[in-house]
């Protein structure tokens, strides 16, 4: 025999054990063979359990039965390493088929265990359904056998067979009829049986013709078998009447009286007419009727008055046990230009003064930061402008330390002795803040001597309010003031009571086109969750969405969490507390308690009741001229602090009134209002949609926009005193819409955009709006048609626009282009 023979040769080229297939089994010797056939080669290998020293997995002995057979090249080692794979994947192979046998047989029980379960199911409804029927037919044939005995008994005594048949024998004259009428009954009767036996089966002319009676479904036999058991046991006592104590405000819809009482609202509006009260579910009752129909049921009446629709939300004192380490609140304070939001960016590692307008902040932020040590912070950034008193007071109030901050090159100015003095009376520690210590003519001497003067005395005066010498820009003594920040807090012992129904406060408030109503609250206590229903001043809503600093959704928010709200029917304003409440019916009658409550005391602060008062008012107006405006902002806060600048300008010849305030874009009702009274409308960060701008144009209302508070409350001031210098004044040439953005190197992002209006320039200046709210304010960095730069391109053509120093532009946004002038004005 040659090595070349593929029956007695030995070898495996690639591809393993696996790849092959046993084709046959031959002696070679004592030891039986099998040819293992690969994709490249046929392989002979012992079979496994041939031999004694095979089975145990001594390849080696494998190995030597082989002999000197194999072709050269292949080592004992490798030889026993193949049978060793070869024995392994049979071992792996008898464990799949085991484990899909016993697949197989667990699927096989559970079919059988379902089927079985099915048969079990269908037989009860079977035997229901038959014992049913069984029922129907006896309850049938005994009114059937009763119908007999008594049309039997109508008819007179029915004669014995001896009375009928006489002792001589039967006559066949009177027998033969007798059979013959017996018979027929027979058949009559065995004839009504199956008519009988019929009438219970549809038949299609009874399905097409609507013919036959409803019959009783096995729930209906069920609850009569249910009665009739209960009545065999002794009957069913009468469940007795539930009395309740009934709440009953002054007014009240029948709705809300049926829910009270747990009572039906068919029965309550039943109840009302039988007193001769027609009236629906939704119209509201007076107390006295109500009371009268709560009496009528059997009900106890208490009644309340408006007010007690607010004793759901008192105060809680909690328990000493529950309460638990809250984070701190800080607020940020000091004059304007101070730093304090370049001091919170560096805190934070953001930038936010960049965003605002004028570089001045102009709204009051809410953040949380983490300090390298782990602990958690609150800060509230206010405003530093002279039009801020109100923010600053709102943000004295809900903090916990007041972070006082003081330009070590400017010393103490008149906002920051108006934050001492809130934070004076909110009665809370102050952290003095000296910044731009990095500056050359920084002096933190004589801020800490300026400060005694308001009986502010820092540690280095041997006083007890920490002082802290930091750098927005350097970075120096940051470190420094979070740890005065934390040592404070940590003397204050904060706590809280997470697991009790959320209590905060609203620190901004805005009406966002996409959005809804948003509020930005300060949980203070309990823990705000998503879907809780709440009431916030004069509205109410239910928590659809919670937004925290960084702009992410969170299903809850403990004390100390800022957090946007979203889910209000209406616009709060700022520094109305948030309380959470069970029902929704609760909400809204708190809320509307209210709005009715603010109504009143409108009302009665502008109307004159007296002679005296209206003699007063007629000369006041006579000898005063009046400058009416009508505000619209972007958020709440910003509203509420124009409209209080702007009572504040004029004195006893001339002042200013404020028509109507509100956030969100002016429309055409704002339009309306303001061509009635014949005043301006005045947008502050808003813009008019396009069917207001129309009007205004048709009806000559004057529309003026403004971004910076205290350029708007100088140009009312000038305009209310007399003394108009030059004004700057604004020329709308076009408008733009952002079809596309694109990125191009070495420029940036560039805003493909369509003229919708008018023309664009080059050297006029642009907003960016995005839902009527400005975005950006600057100038083109670029302006193209197609691959040139042009000057100018005219309304309907296409061309590429890049902004200086922007890039957060998008699609749909659009580019308000305007032109700035100089003109002389006069006061009518």
């Amino acid at each position: 025999m040659s090595d070349n023979d593929g029956k007695k040769t030995l070898g495996l080229r690639g591809g393993g054990p696996r790849s092959g297939n046993v084709k046959q089994s031959f002696s070679h010797g004592r030891t039986k063979n099998v040819v293992v056939e690969t994709k490249r080669k046929r392989v002979v290998v012992p079979k496994p359990g041939a031999s004694k020293s095979t089975s145990d997995g001594s390849a080696s002995a494998a190995v030597a039965a082989a002999g000197s057979k194999r072709p050269a090249g292949i080592s004992d080692a490798e030889m026993e390493r193949r049978l060793k794979a070869l024995q392994a994947a049979k071992a792996r192979e008898g464990e799949e088929a085991a484990q899909r046998e016993a697949e197989e047989k667990a699927r096989a029980e559970e079919r059988e265990r379902m089927r079985a379960e099915k048969e079990a199911k269908e037989r009860e409804q079977r035997e229901a359904e038959e014992r049913a029927r069984q029922k129907a037919e006896d309850e049938e044939r005994k009114a059937r056998e009763a119908a007999e005995a008594a049309k039997q008994a109508a008819a007179g005594p029915v004669e014995t067979p001896a009375a009928r048949q006489p002792s001589g024998g039967p006559k066949p004259s009177q027998a033969a009829p007798r059979k013959v009428d017996r018979e027929r009954e027979d058949r009559g009767r065995r004839k009504g049986d199956d008519s009988e036996r019929r009438s219970g089966k549809l038949t299609l002319n009874q399905a097409l013709g609507g013919e036959g009676g409803r019959q009783k479904s096995m729930a209906a036999m069920k609850r009569k078998q249910e009665r009739a058991r209960q009545k065999a046991m002794g009957g069913s006592q009468p469940r007795e009447k539930v009395v309740r104590e009934v709440k009953l405000p002054e007014a009240i819809t029948v709705a809300e009286l049926a829910n009270r009482m747990t009572e039906k609202v068919g029965d309550v509006v039943k109840a009302l007419m039988n007193n001769g009260i027609m009236a629906t579910q939704n119209q509201t009752i007076d107390q006295d009727t109500a009371e009268l129909i709560i009496e009528e049921f059997g009900h106890k009446v208490t009644r309340v008055s408006d007010a007690d629709v607010e004793d759901v939300i008192k105060e809680v004192e909690d328990n000493p046990e529950d309460l638990k380490p809250r984070p701190p609140v800080i607020t940020i304070m000091g004059h304007v230009d101070h730093g304090k939001t370049s001091l919170l960016d560096a805190i934070r590692d953001a930038n936010v003064t960049s965003g605002e307008a004028g570089g001045i902040t102009q709204h009051i932020g809410a953040y949380q930061v983490t300090t390298k040590d782990g602990a958690v912070l609150s800060f509230l950034d206010t405003p530093g402008h002279a039009a801020f008193t109100s923010m600053r007071s709102r943000g004295a109030q809900v903090t916990d330390i007041v972070v006082l901050v003081v330009a070590a090159d400017d010393a103490v100015m008149p906002q920051t002795i108006e934050a001492i003095n809130h934070a004076k009376a909110a009665k809370v520690p102050m952290i003095v803040a000296i910044n731009k210590i990095d500056k050359p003519d920084a002096n933190p001497t004589k801020v800490r001597t300026d400060l005694l003067q308001h009986e502010v005395i820092v540690e280095e005066m041997s006083g007890d309010v920490q002082d802290v010498e930091v750098s927005a820009i350097s970075g120096q003594g940051l470190p420094e003031l979070l740890e005065a920040i934390a040592l404070q807090a940590e003397i204050l012992e904060l706590k809280a009571n997470p697991d009790r129904a959320a209590q905060g406060a609203v620190i901004e408030a805005q009406l966002d086109v996409g959005r809804g109503p948003v509020a930005t609250v300060l949980v203070q206590n309990g823990t705000l969750r998503q879907g809780d229903i709440f009431v916030v001043g004069e509205q109410y809503g239910k928590v659809r969405a919670l937004i925290n600093d960084k702009g992410e959704r969170v299903k809850e928010a403990g004390p100390s969490v800022p957090v946007e709200v979203l889910g209000l029917n209406g616009t709060p304003e700022a520094g109305d507390v948030l309380n959470v409440t069970e029902t929704e019916a609760q909400a809204r009658e708190i809320a509307e308690y209210r709005a009715n409550v603010a109504k009143e005391k409108r009302a009665a602060a502008g109307a004159a009741t007296t002679l005296e008062q209206l003699m007063k008012k007629a000369k006041d107006d006579e000898n005063v001229s009046e400058l009416p405006v009508l505000v619209k902002a972007d958020v709440q806060g910003s509203a509420e602090a124009i409209v209080q600048a702007l009572e504040k300008v004029g004195n006893d010849e001339v002042r200013v009134r404020v028509l109507h305030s509100g956030v969100g874009a002016i429309t055409e009702t704002d339009i309306g209002l303001a061509e009635a009274s014949g005043c301006p409308v005045i947008g502050f960060n808003v813009r008019a949609n396009a069917s207001a701008r129309n009007t205004a144009n048709q009806k000559g209302v004057e529309i003026r926009y403004y971004s910076v508070i205290y350029d708007l409350v100088d140009d009312v001031k000038a305009a209310a005193s007399g003394l108009l210098s030059a004004e700057i004044k604004e020329t709308f040439i076009g408008y733009a819409e952002i079809k596309d953005v694109f990125k191009v190197s070495n420029v940036g992002k560039v805003a493909g955009c369509l003229v919708t209006e008018g023309v664009a320039r080059r050297s006029a200046g642009v907003r960016l709006l995005r839902d009527n709210v400005v975005i950006h304010e600057g100038t083109l960095k670029t302006l193209k048609r197609f691959k040139d730069e042009v000057s100018e391109v005219q309304s309907g053509q296409e061309c590429g626009m890049a902004f200086e120093n922007y890039e957060d532009i998008r699609q749909g946004d659009v580019i308000e282009i305007f032109e700035r002038e100089e003109v002389e004005r006069a006061l009518d």
